[in-house]
């Protein structure tokens, strides 16, 4: 499969561009999702694709906005065609990796929920007992599943920049009491569905990320991307196992690379990938996506 690190369609105007998407414009109520083959780790933009890893992105996300529609709107605009816009060959160069959604005004925040007691998560707990400043039991060891979900949510950084953890308290001073109240409630019942139903394919979801967007009467919708392995710890449920990391199905394999190097984390400088880690990451995409998606 090509990779597409960077699209460049002329049917469409370019309005944004992100660390893995691009955006288009198409008209007053909708743009263009372009999920390319770019990887970031650290706040950096890694120099080296990982081949068909937009499509994957594209596909469990649409995927699990479908599955999800019961608990709130989202984003997709399913009645309207790429082909109307783009002509065969950039239908081509993209090859499953667009999506066409509406126009809807994001949220200001990152809205993760944590399931278990691992990465940052786990190294606050080790030095004060508590995650994003919430006080949990004593004794619990990495990766243990944690009493409840936690709602931990940070604010959206520009690119290059670091997001902030935020207390609860804070989200509110942001968005007002009744708003953050419904992204607090909608992000942790989208995790409990989605991790139930997860666990039944093998797949634990130890945290994951949403972002939110509203429309003009204040309808809040799933935007973005969701439960993806870039926005989602998977790891299998054959292998768990408490008080060590497990092994996992997103980019933690690509953040154990990275850590492996003598980098200072410096975008600037971001290192190539060897084909092996390139060829490993992309097959962990895959088998999470089959998983999830098997026999549907």
């Amino acid at each position: 499969m090509h990779a597409l690190y960077e699209s460049n369609l002329t049917s469409l105007p370019l309005i944004g561009k992100g660390k893995v998407r691009d955006i288009y414009d198409i008209d007053e109520q909708h743009i263009l999702i372009v999920t390319t083959d770019r990887i970031s780790a650290y706040d950096a933009i890694l120099p080296t694709p990982i081949p068909g890893k937009g499509r994957i992105l594209t596909e469990t996300a649409q995927f699990w906005m479908k599955k999800t529609q019961d608990i709130l709107p989202n984003q997709l605009a399913d009645e309207i065609k790429l082909s109307d816009y783009l002509t065969p060959e950039e239908l081509k160069e993209l090859d499953g990796r667009g999506m066409i959604v509406k126009k809807l005004k994001p949220l200001p925040v990152e809205a993760i929920v944590r399931g278990y007691l691992v990465g940052s998560g786990w190294k606050e707990y080790q030095a004060s007992q508590s995650v994003c400043g919430i006080s949990l039991p004593e004794g619990l060891e990495q990766a243990a599943q944690l009493p409840t979900p936690l709602f931990t949510p940070s604010t959206k950084a520009e690119q290059g920049d670091h997001d902030e953890n935020i207390s609860f308290e804070q989200l509110v001073e942001i968005m007002g009491e009744e708003k953050s109240n419904q992204v607090r409630d909608l992000s942790i019942q989208l995790y409990k569905t989605a991790a139930e139903f997860a666990i039944e394919r093998g797949i634990i979801i130890a945290d994951t990320k949403f972002e939110f967007g509203e429309d003009a009467d204040g309808t809040i919708y799933l935007i973005d991307e969701a439960l993806t392995p870039d926005s989602s710890r998977f790891w299998p449920a054959s292998s768990y196992e408490t008080g060590k990391n497990p092994p996992s199905f997103d980019k933690q394999y690509i953040r154990d690379y990275l850590d492996s190097l003598d980098w200072d984390r410096n975008p600037d400088n971001a290192p190539e990938l060897p084909e092996d880690v390139v060829a490993k990451t992309f097959e962990k995409y895959q088998e999470a996506q089959s998983r999830l998606m098997e026999n549907l």
